[in-house]
C-alpha cells in the first residue's frame, strides 16, 4: 500500500534544503512547495482563531493563510484555497495540510509536505500538527553554511548570528536523531548527496517507502517551476548538483572568521564527519558532549518544573491534521 505520510525537509539555512526539495519534487508521487511562512506563525497565533469547529473561525484562519507572505508563490487561487480550508477538517494542522495538498494536486501528485530550514528547530510542533510526518534533515559543513549565509541579501548584521544558526541547527539535528525512530527522521549530508546523488536518494526513497526515480538526480530541470525567480540566492538550483561548493569556506571565510566558527562549533563539526582545521582539545569535546546530554535529558524535567508555577490552563483543542490514513487512524484509536 502506498504511503501518504506528509514529508518535511529541514536543515540549517544554506545547507541544501532547496536542492533536496527539488529532488523530492521531481519524484512522480511527491510535490513540495516553495518555502512558506504561515505554518509556524499560525501555530503561535492558534488561540486567536478560537474553536475551529465553527466555520467563521475557519474562515478567519483561511484569510490569515491566503494573505500571508509568499502564499502567491504556491500558484494557488486564494478564494478556492480558503473555501477548501473552511470545508476541511476543523483542526489547525488540517488547514495547513489542505494548502500543501492543493499544491501537490497542481502537479497531479498524491504526496505532499513542506520545506523550511527553521522547522528543524521546531520539530515537536511539526509532529504535533502532523503526527505521521516524515522528516528529512540535510546536514552541511557549518563553515560552508556560514560562508554562504554571509553572502545572502537577507543576512543578519552580526557574524555571530550566522554561527549561531548552524550551532543551534547542529544541536537540533543531534537531538532529533536521538528522539525520533528511523521511520520518522532521516539525515543526509549535503556533501554526500551532491557527490553521488543516486545512492543517497535511493536511501531517502526507502525511508519514504517510495520507488526511486532517475529524475530526482537532475533537480535543476524543475527549478524554474518550484523556485520563485526573485529568490536570487537560489540561482545554483538551476544547475546540476555539483561538488564545487564543498569546502568553499577555504576561500570564502577570512582567517579570523574561520577561527571564530571553529571556536564556536567545537566538537560539533566532527560529530557530523567534518574535520576542523585546528584539532579540538579533548576537554572541549567533553564539554560539548555534556552540554548536549544535559539539554536532552534535563530539558523536559526543567519544563515540567516551570509548569508547576504556572496557572492552570484550559486544555487546548486538537491541532493534529486529519487528512491521511495515519492521522485518521490515530483519531480512531
Amino acid at each position: 500500500m502506498s504511503s501518504d505520510r506528509p514529508i518535511f525537509v529541514v536543515g540549517c539555512p544554506r545547507s541544501g534544503t532547496t536542492m533536496l526539495q527539488l529532488m523530492l519534487h521531481a519524484h512522480p508521487r511527491i510535490a513540495l512547495p516553495p518555502e512558506t511562512r504561515f505554518l509556524l506563525a499560525g501555530y503561535q497565533k492558534r488561540a486567536e482563531f478560537g474553536d475551529l469547529t465553527e466555520a467563521a473561525n475557519r474562515e478567519e484562519l483561511a484569510r490569515f493563510i491566503v494573505t500571508s507572505a509568499h502564499f502567491e508563490d504556491l500558484g494557488l487561487d486564494p478564494e478556492q484555497t480558503a473555501e477548501a480550508i473552511v470545508a476541511g477538517p476543523p483542526t489547525l494542522g488540517s488547514a495547513f495540510g489542505v494548502v500543501f495538498r492543493m499544491y501537490s494536486e497542481r502537479f497531479g501528485k498524491p504526496r505532499w509536505g513542506d520545506k523550511r530550514p527553521l522547522y528543524l528547530r521546531h520539530l515537536p510542533t511539526i509532529r504535533r500538527l502532523f503526527p505521521d510526518a516524515q522528516i528529512i534533515n540535510i546536514m552541511r559543513d557549518g563553515r560552508d553554511c556560514v560562508a554562504s549565509l554571509k553572502e545572502t541579501p537577507w543576512k543578519p548584521s552580526e557574524f555571530d548570528t550566522l554561527i549561531d544558526y548552524w550551532a543551534k541547527s547542529a544541536d537540533a539535528s543531534l537531538m532529533a536523531a536521538r528522539r525520533y525512530p528511523k521511520d520518522v527522521f532521516h539525515q543526509v549530508r549535503y556533501e554526500d548527496l551532491v557527490a553521488d546523488p543516486e545512492p543517497h536518494l535511493r536511501r531517502i526513497c526507502d525511508f519514504l517507502e517510495e520507488d526511486y526515480d532517475p529524475a530526482m538526480s537532475t533537480p535543476n530541470k524543475l527549478a524554474s517551476v518550484a523556485v520563485p525567480e526573485y529568490k536570487t540566492w537560489h540561482t545554483l538550483t538551476h544547475q546540476a548538483p555539483t561538488t564545487e561548493r564543498i569546502q568553499s569556506w577555504r576561500t570564502r571565510l577570512t582567517d579570523e572568521e574561520l577561527r571564530r566558527c571553529e571556536a564556536a562549533f567545537g566538537e560539533q563539526l566532527t560529530k557530523f564527519g567534518y574535520r576542523p582545521s585546528i584539532p579540538v582539545p579533548r576537554t572541549a569535546r567533553m564539554r560539548s558532549d555534556a552540554k548536549l546530554i544535559a539539554r536532552h535529558r534535563l530539558g523536559p524535567a526543567r519544563q515540567a518544573a516551570r509548569n508547576l508555577f504556572r496557572p492552570a490552563e484550559v486544555a487546548e483543542p486538537p491541532v493534529a491534521a486529519l487528512l491521511t490514513k495515519g492521522q485518521l487512524k490515530g483519531v480512531a484509536a
